[in-house]
């Protein structure tokens, strides 16, 4: 009989702690500072790609219309025939055209 007792004074007990565990206030994550990401965007598409460095994850990455193939045609163009002397060159580079050119000039720059 004493044991029917305590097993009743336990499940009263663990139930109003549960209750009391969902009942409490939830503490709130911590907030992230949206200036900060809109720095490091900012930073990041302001940023000029150089021909002349760039490896061709990067050209893909940044250059639109630029994919896995015409980054690695710009890397070897550059290989075989040496540094680009100024970004309308880029348009010597096979599959790269007139618009793509147009659409990228202003994050390209020929250190």
């Amino acid at each position: 009989m004493r044991t029917g007792y305590f097993y009743s004074l336990v499940f009263a007990l663990l139930t109003s702690a549960s209750i009391a565990a969902f009942a409490a206030p939830a503490s709130k994550p911590e907030t992230v500072n949206a200036p900060l990401v809109q720095d490091v965007v900012a930073k990041s598409q302001s940023a000029k790609v150089d021909l002349n460095s760039a490896d061709a994850p990067t050209l893909q990455r940044e250059l639109a219309g630029v994919g896995e193939a015409k980054a690695k045609a710009i890397v070897a163009y550059r290989e075989s025939n040496g540094a680009f002397a100024s970004v309308d060159e880029l348009l010597e580079v096979k599959g790269i055209g007139k618009a793509i050119l147009d659409r990228n000039r202003e994050k390209l720059e020929v250190n």
